[in-house]
């Protein structure tokens, strides 16, 4: 349902009526069936837009130092709000608070967080507190602290929102960041266990990435089925799980307008492969939930003391020369040793165990000595 929210800010920030006529008794259906809605918002503001006059005017819009005023010309000629100005996040805030926050929704999807620009010429980026080149970083810290202070000062506690950049600091407007629009194949599935332990270790412990890859996988493909379910393995041994894509083949567009004006990848949900898939996932899930309590504990811990809740071996085990070499496992807090199957057509992998301690394999209960490499068959290789 996000993805409807999901494009470039056209009007005011609010539900479109083409798909929601009464937003608030959907809102009420979502919640009795014990479901939040998150609303996925962009920073972007379109010439179109019935705010981007008063925008414009009230100077609360990135500025380019030369040639037409763009940002990106991703469904229309949009620019980027200016998140480093104070006024600037207010206004949106107070467009968000009205449209969304009074309705009911208490979490927001802030996408495009970098900004993303269609041509990547920094120099002609100008923010309120100077040039791209210079504080551009501090854009989605600004971003998320934007929505924050806005829920913070409506009373809320626990705030947190899910973005889709972060840069140090952003931890502390409950920033939960996503590894981006990322390639589905194996060797980027690789690529977002460094990013994850990389992210904890720079103190943001809220982390995920889009199961599966976002761009590309054959809904119909075996080997992508085998990449899905890797990774949806894996997902159980992350801060969030998160299941997105934009799946092959497209969906023909629908509508002429907001989120229906282009085309869309086809059903990404854990039943939308082949039974196969979905029997495996149903039974990955539970275990997800197992995990709940022990998350929570590990969350709070990374609030107390910055203690990353997926760390390398060498954070637990500093003294083991071998564990600061380890780069394909890593714990998942204090508790678990996780070894993902990153490679496709893998039915076995070694795993280094630490030493000083013995572990147990939490599929059959055998038990190892630390110290020394073993061998572990993957529990679904035969149905793969």
């Amino acid at each position: 349902m996000a993805d409807f929210f999901h494009r470039p800010y056209q009007g005011e920030w609010k539900f479109d009526p083409v798909y929601w006529p009464d937003p608030d008794a959907m809102i009420a259906e979502l919640k009795a069936m014990g479901i939040e809605l998150m609303v996925s918002i962009w920073p972007t503001v379109d010439r179109r837009s019935e705010n981007w006059n008063e925008m414009l005017e009230k100077g609360l819009l990135i500025r380019t130092e030369r040639g037409y005023r763009i940002g990106m010309d991703f469904q229309g000629n949009t620019v980027h709000y200016g998140a480093a100005n104070p006024e600037a996040r207010t206004y949106v805030w107070e467009k968000a608070k009205k449209n969304y926050y009074d309705k009911g929704i208490k979490i927001f999807w802030l996408d495009e967080a970098e900004p993303e620009y269609s041509v990547y010429d920094f120099d002609n980026y100008r923010y309120h507190l100077g040039s791209d080149l210079e504080i551009g970083n501090i854009y989605p810290f600004m971003y998320a602290k934007t929505f924050f202070d806005g829920m913070k000062a409506e009373g809320q506690e626990k705030i947190i929102n899910l973005l889709r950049c972060a840069w140090a600091g952003s931890q502390r407007y409950g920033t939960l960041v996503w590894s981006g629009d990322i390639h589905s194949t194996f060797e980027s599935f690789r690529n977002q266990l460094a990013s994850g332990l990389n992210m904890g270790l720079a103190g943001i412990p809220w982390w995920t990435t889009d199961i599966g890859g976002f761009f590309g996988g054959e809904v119909t493909d075996s080997s992508f089925h085998e990449l899905l379910i890797r990774w949806f393995q894996w997902g159980c041994f992350c801060p969030v799980m998160r299941l997105h894509g934009y799946r092959d083949p497209l969906k023909p567009q629908f509508g002429t307008s907001g989120g229906a004006s282009r085309v869309s990848g086809v059903d990404n949900g854990g039943w939308s492969f082949s039974d196969e898939v979905y029997g495996i996932c149903k039974e990955y899930l539970p275990l997800k939930g197992k995990l709940r309590n022990y998350i929570s504990t590990q969350m709070k811990a990374a609030s107390e003391k910055g203690t990353p809740v997926m760390r390398p071996l060498f954070y637990d085990f500093p003294k083991d020369e071998e564990a600061w070499k380890t780069e394909d496992e890593y714990m998942f807090g204090p508790n678990y040793l996780a070894a993902p199957v990153m490679y496709e057509s893998v039915q076995e992998r070694n795993v280094y165990l630490p030493e000083g301690i013995k572990r147990t394999n939490a599929w059959n209960g055998e038990t190892f000595e630390g110290g020394h490499i073993i061998t572990v068959f993957t529990r679904d290789g035969s149905i793969l």
